[in-house]
Formats: C-alpha cells, structure tokens, sequence
C-alpha cells in the first residue's frame, strides 16, 4: 500500500515538476515540446498494450478477448464524451476563439483546469488499476509513463494561464490541483478493482481504452501540427522501445 501511495504521489508531482519548469522556460520550441511529448506518447502506448490490454486478455480467461475489446471501447467512449462535455485544451487557451466568443477571463481559467483535471482522472486510475492486478512492474511501468507525460504536460499548461491574466502563485496552485486529481484517480482505480477483483480484466482494458485515447486523440495531433512529424514519429518508437527493454529487464 505505502508503494500504491508514493507511486500516486509521484505520478501527480510530475505535472507539478513540468509546471515549475514551465516556470523558468516560458518560451520552449514548439519542436523541442514535440519531441518530448512523442516520447512521453511512445512510453504510454508500450504501457497501456504491455502493462494493461495483455493483462486484461489474461485475466479474462475463456471470455478475455471479448472482455478487453469490449473495455477497450468503453474506456475510449468515456473520453469522447468527457472531450465533448470540455472543450479541448487549445481551445481553452482562446487560440482559435474570435474575440467575440471568448469567455471571461475567470470562466476561460476554471475551464481549462477543469478540462486538465478531467483528463488527468482517468490517467491516474490507469496507473492505480496496474496496481491492484497485482503486477509491481507492469504498475510501474504504468506509472512510470503516464508520469513521463505529464512533465511535458504540466510544461504546456502554465504559459496560457499566465497570457490570461492568472498571478504566478495561482497559477501554480491550478498546477497542484490538476495533479492532486491524478493522485485521487490513482487510489480510486487500486482500491476498486481490490475491493472486486471480478472487475479487474474489464477495468485494465477500460484503462488501456483512455491511454491509447489520450494517445491518438490528443498526443499525436498535438506533436504532428507544427512540422516536426519525423521527429515526433521517431521520438514515439523511442519512447516505445525504452518501454520495451524496460519491461524485458523488470519482468
């Protein structure tokens, strides 16, 4: 339990660890942004097929294709509806708003924490889920990417925040909330498939479902619209492939 603790904890520091950088690198290239969070991507999409589908098809038993097909999809829908219900986090920072649509400056700010937050919950359910299979490494290593990508994350969000008006101290403190929340998700997810351990092959594919969501939906655009795809493309097998190597060396 006190790892399930200091892992969560780790997990949520790590977006306020790239908002201190943010901090100090106020005008990091969109290119060198790219590459980090193709990385950060790579890491996560070895994690959620390694750490969460595989295990999820193993637990299932006779029905375990079925199962994690069936979470897979559910856990992906679940975000569609979230993205639906927030807009995305560009759209927030009224990057592409006329003058005309733009919030006012203290509802355009608790829509973009709240938009950070909501996608930071399911993340760290992920990384609690991993836990409560009972697999050590595979939950690290769970963490440990989805921890990687909030570092470049945290680094992102502290810019629009700041353009809008929002003092350096609270803006640090929206910082803190958005990681605090990943901390919730990530005791939830351990203790409910703890508690019932029938629902875990479904809560690893569900988890699984919302990484390789985030993945393709939001880190893949995100790294390929400024015109460094190569990079980017390069940086995720990377990623991926130290996840690998991580994985045959742990396990």
């Amino acid at each position: 339990m006190t790892l399930v603790v200091l892992t969560a904890v780790g997990v949520g520091a790590a977006t306020c660890i790239g908002a201190v950088i943010g901090f100090f690198f106020k005008n990091i290239s969109h290119k060198f942004s790219d590459i980090v969070l193709s990385f950060a991507a790579g890491i996560m999409l070895a994690a959620a097929v390694i750490g969460l589908v595989v295990p999820s098809i193993e637990y299932g038993g006779k029905y375990g294709i079925i199962i994690t097909l069936i979470g897979i999809f559910a856990g992906a829908v679940c975000l569609d509806l979230i993205d639906n219900l927030t807009p995305h986090l560009h759209k927030l920072a009224g990057v592409e708003l006329e003058p005309h649509q733009q919030n006012s400056q203290l509802d355009k700010v608790i829509l973009f924490v709240m938009a950070i937050a909501i996608h930071n919950l399911p993340e760290g359910i992920a990384a609690g889920v991993g836990f409560g299979a009972g697999d050590v490494s595979d939950a690290l290593l769970i963490a440990g990417g989805i921890a990687l990508q909030n570092i470049p994350e945290g680094m992102v969000i502290i810019s629009p925040m700041l353009l809008a008006g929002i003092s350096p101290r609270r803006t640090l403190v929206y910082a803190l909330f958005t990681g605090l929340v990943e901390v919730v998700g990530t005791l939830l997810g351990y203790f409910a498939v703890t508690v019932a351990s029938a629902i875990l092959p479904f809560a690893l594919a569900f988890a699984g479902g919302t990484m390789l969501y985030v993945i393709s939906d939001e880190m893949i655009p995100e790294t390929h619209a400024h015109g460094s795809q190569k990079g980017a493309t390069y940086a995720l097998l990377v990623g991926f492939c130290v996840m690998l190597v991580s994985d045959t060396i742990l396990g």
